[in-house]
């Protein structure tokens, strides 16, 4: 199914819900059955702070196409945090959680979001306003942080999820506070987690932000796509450098400035996610998954795994199971 859908500044968690038929009471958005199962939910702080919360699955694939009218007006800085909900239930087994990542951005003009059947979508977007953005840590002198509170056109900055997001996300799910304490309550948990947000950006290597134009963006996104789907070959600087037309050098820097990771880095960390994925998911032992991601040496892909992990992957494989 393909929805389009314009936000006028509001968010577009109603509209969603119209298109997909949901259920709406009270700040809940619940997805009806026909369509899968879970809730949408969300608060807006005078709009200086506005939280959406999403935590469902789907029993068939929906693409969103989105126009924000209001793009050139606005101010907001978007942080989305996925996969950071526990699969609490999953009776048959055929759910799978989309992947923990922190995505912080400017409001695009348009955007697309896909939402594949049988995943959690376990995500929190907050969109601040910068005034308020900086009001929250203008206090801090790091320069990732820096080039976050300016906001300038562009914006794009990925991070991993940190054990304390992971913590603060699973006590939103419950409600420990009377009704009417809800709404303060979620906003100190929403500040929360954009101060986790920011621990995470103070970690980076500090180096000098390049300014980034739209092709640039989809040019390292499309490199960061081709690392994930080819697990089996090591990245090519220079046929990646020659695809997205531009140097070596620049591809290098602007790949690091927005996921803090060097390409090759990059390709490593994303095949051991794939590793614990295969070894927790579909049960494969640490021969096959070894096998199946390219590496020739048993013992090199338990040492590499033990590195990012801090366990080896039979012992992963036992504590996952």
């Amino acid at each position: 199914m393909k929805i389009s859908i314009t936000d006028n500044g509001s968010g577009i968690a109603a509209q969603l819900a119209k298109a997909i038929g949901a259920e709406v009471n009270g700040r809940f958005i619940h997805i009806s059955k026909s369509k899968g199962a879970g809730y949408i939910t969300g608060f807006n702080w005078d709009g200086e702070i506005r939280m959406m919360i999403r935590n469902y699955h789907l029993i068939e694939d929906i693409t969103i196409e989105r126009t924000n009218e209001l793009a050139d007006q606005q101010e907001d800085v978007v942080f989305l945090l996925s996969g950071i909900f526990p699969l609490t239930s999953n009776p048959n087994g055929s759910l799978v959680l989309e992947k923990a990542n922190i995505l912080i951005c400017r409001h695009a003009v348009s955007s697309v979001m896909a939402m594949p059947r049988d995943t959690l979508f376990g995500s929190v977007t907050i969109a601040v306003s910068k005034k308020h953005l900086n009001q929250l840590f203008g206090h801090i002198r790091h320069p990732v942080v820096s080039t976050v509170l300016a906001a300038q056109d562009n914006l794009v900055f990925e991070s991993r999820v940190s054990a304390q997001i992971i913590q603060t996300a699973a006590e939103m799910l419950g409600q420990p506070v009377p009704d009417c304490l809800e709404k303060q309550y979620y906003k100190l948990k929403c500040e929360e987690l954009l101060t986790h947000t920011f621990a995470q950006l103070m970690q980076r290597e500090i180096i000098p932000a390049a300014g980034l134009h739209i092709a640039d963006i989809k040019a390292i996104y499309a490199i960061k796509l081709s690392l994930q789907s080819r697990f089996t070959e090591q990245p090519d600087i220079a046929k990646l450098a020659e695809t997205a037309n531009m140097s070596q050098p620049k591809l290098r820097k602007l790949f690091r400035q927005i996921f803090g990771k060097g390409v090759f880095e990059y390709y490593q960390w994303a095949r051991m996610q794939e590793a614990a994925r295969l070894l927790s998911e579909q049960k494969l032992t640490v021969s096959e998954v070894g096998y199946q991601l390219n590496f020739i040496n048993l013992s090199h892909f338990t040492k590499v795994f033990q590195k990012h992990f801090g366990i080896n992957p039979k012992r992963y494989a036992m504590v996952n199971s």
